[in-house]
C-alpha cells in the first residue's frame, strides 16, 4: 500500500522573487480583481493560476487557450529562473501569521489512493464544472499549483517536530500583499523525513479543510494517467497539513434581502417560536454554538436556539443547519441557500460592520451573525460520511499560491 504522504521536490520561487510571486488562491479573486492585482507584477503567480488576465477581456476563462497561456507563463518563469525546482524530495514546514494568529504545518504530497479510500476525508460536495477546470489546469501545467489545506488530528509527535524546526531561522520569510506572513523551512534530512512519514502513517485520517475541487481533480488526473507504477507523481497531490487545534475558522455570516412579506415585528414573533430572543444595545458576535446575532431595522438581537430544537445528528446540529432548518426555511421560505438569490454570504474577515452596512443601505432586510464552525464538528461530519451545508467555513489565513508547487513527472 502506498504511504499516506511522501516528500516531493518542490517547484518554488528563487528567494529574491518570492514576495512578488506569492499570490492569493485562484478562487478568491475574480478575473477583474486579478487583472488589477498584477499591474506592474510580471512574476505574480496569478499569471499562472488565472492566466485569462493575459488574454483579451471577455474571453471564457475556461477556454483552451487560457490553460495554454498558463503553461506558457509557467515555462517563462522557469526559463527566467524565477521558479526553480529542488533537486531532491523534501517536506517543508510552513508557518503563517495573520495578526495574532499563528499556525504551522507541513507541506507534503498526499496519496490519491488514500483520498479515494476516504482516509483523506471530505466534508463538501464538489461541482463537476469546477472539477473540470482544475483537471484542465493540472493537465496543462503537468503540475499542481494550489495546495490543498488539510487538518490532522491530535499528533503530539508531529507537533513537537514542527516546534523544533520552526524554532530555527526560516529558509524563506515574506509578507504577502494580503498582509499574511509566510515562513518556510526545508525538511530534507532522511531522519526527519522518516519520522514525519511514519508519524502521519499512524494517523487514522487526514481532513480536507479547503481544496475539495483540487483534490477531486487530482484523483481524476491520477485515474486517467494510472499505470502499474504506484509511485508516479500523479498518484499524489499537493497539500499542507496543519494540526486541527491550531486552525482558525472565521464565521460565515448571512444577509437576506426581504422578510418574506413579514413586518419586522411579525418576523421577530415568528422567530421566537424556536429561539430565545433578546435585544442588544451592542453588535452581537455569537460567543458559543447555537447562538446567533440578528440585525434588523437598526437593532441587534441575540438569538439562542431552544434546546428542544437541537438534534443529535452531527450535521443537523451545526449552527448553519439550525439556522436553515429553524429560521430560513420556516420563516423566510429560503429552502435552498445554495441557489436562492434572496440570501448572500459574508466572510467573517469583514466583520459585523459589513452586516450593518448591507442592512442600513436598504440592500438587505436583515443580517445574521454566525458563530464559527468548530474543527471538531467538521471532522465529526467527515467521519460520519456526510457533508456540511454550503458556506459553513471560512478559513483564515489562506495559503499562498506559488510558494510551493508539485510537478507530476
Amino acid at each position: 500500500m502506498a504511504p499516506l504522504i511522501r516528500p516531493f521536490a518542490a517547484l518554488r520561487p528563487a528567494t529574491r522573487f518570492a514576495a512578488e510571486v506569492a499570490a492569493p488562491p485562484y478562487d478568491v479573486l475574480t478575473s477583474a480583481e486579478a487583472r488589477a492585482r498584477v499591474a506592474g507584477k510580471p512574476v505574480s503567480f496569478l499569471h499562472i493560476s488565472k492566466p485569462e488576465i493575459d488574454l483579451p477581456e471577455g474571453l471564457d476563462p475556461h477556454a483552451p487557450e487560457v490553460y495554454r497561456k498558463g503553461a506558457e507563463n509557467l515555462k517563462r518563469l522557469r526559463d527566467q529562473g524565477v521558479l526553480t525546482r529542488d533537486r531532491k524530495p523534501a517536506y517543508y514546514a510552513w508557518r503563517m501569521t495573520m495578526g495574532t494568529h499563528v499556525q504551522a504545518g507541513i507541506a507534503l504530497a498526499a496519496s490519491v489512493a488514500a483520498y479515494d479510500a476516504n482516509r483523506v476525508r471530505k466534508h463538501e460536495f464538489t461541482r463537476p464544472d469546477k472539477e473540470d477546470d482544475r483537471v484542465q489546469q493540472i493537465e496543462a501545467l503537468n503540475a499542481q499549483t494550489g495546495p490543498v489545506l488539510l487538518a490532522y488530528p491530535a499528533a503530539p509527535e508531529i507537533d513537537a517536530l514542527l516546534a523544533a524546526i520552526t524554532g530555527s531561522a526560516p529558509a524563506l520569510d515574506i509578507i504577502a500583499d494580503t498582509g499574511v506572513r509566510h515562513e518556510l523551512w526545508d525538511i530534507a534530512d532522511g531522519a526527519s523525513i522518516e519520522v514525519i512519514t511514519n508519524a502521519f502513517e499512524r494517523l487514522p485520517a487526514l481532513y480536507i479543510a479547503d481544496g475539495h475541487h483540487r483534490s477531486a481533480a487530482a484523483s481524476r488526473v491520477a485515474a486517467a494517467r494510472r499505470t502499474s507504477d504506484a509511485t508516479a507523481g500523479h498518484e499524489y497531490f499537493l497539500a499542507v497539513a496543519f494540526p486541527h487545534h491550531r486552525m482558525q475558522i472565521l464565521p460565515y455570516h448571512r444577509v437576506v434581502k426581504d422578510l418574506n412579506g413579514l413586518t419586522p415585528v411579525a418576523f421577530l414573533a415568528a422567530v421566537r417560536q424556536r429561539f430565545a430572543v433578546e435585544a442588544s444595545a451592542v453588535p452581537v458576535q455569537p460567543a458559543q454554538p447555537h447562538e446567533f446575532g440578528l440585525y434588523i431595522a437598526g437593532q441587534w438581537h441575540r438569538l439562542v436556539v431552544r434546546p428542544e430544537f437541537v438534534p443529535a445528528d452531527p450535521v443537523a446540529r451545526l449552527d448553519v443547519s439550525l439556522l436553515a432548518d429553524r429560521l430560513l426555511a420556516p420563516v423566510l421560505n429560503i429552502t435552498d441557500p445554495r441557489r436562492d438569490p434572496r440570501i448572500d454570504f459574508i466572510g467573517g474577515i469583514r466583520g459585523l460592520p459589513e452586516l450593518e452596512r448591507r442592512v442600513n443601505s436598504g440592500e438587505m432586510a436583515c443580517a445574521i451573525a454566525m458563530h464559527p464552525t468548530h474543527m471538531e464538528d467538521l471532522m465529526a461530519v467527515a467521519d460520519s460520511g456526510q457533508v456540511m451545508p454550503p458556506k459553513s467555513t471560512w478559513f483564515e489565513p489562506k495559503l499562498a499560491d506559488g510558494l510551493l508547487s508539485h510537478v507530476l513527472d
